[in-house]
């Protein structure tokens, strides 16, 4: 199956929106659960890692490497 990529601090869109109106979320913790923080009001959940991954529908920015 497709694997989805993301990583820390790439803000990323969900299948559902959140209810403040934005559909973009920055992912600021990883782990076997992932936290994301709403970019529209600054609300954050945790959800798991699984959960996440089918839910989220696309990275929107990409977060910059540090070499």
């Amino acid at each position: 199956m497709n694997e989805k990529e993301f990583h820390l601090k790439d803000v990323v869109e969900m299948k559902k929106p959140h209810p403040c109106g934005s559909n973009a979320w920055k992912i600021i913790r990883m782990g076997a659960d992932i936290r994301i923080k709403c970019e529209g009001c600054g609300h954050s959940v945790m959800i798991p890692r699984n959960e996440f991954a089918k839910k989220m529908k696309k990275v929107l920015v990409k977060a910059e490497t540090e070499d």
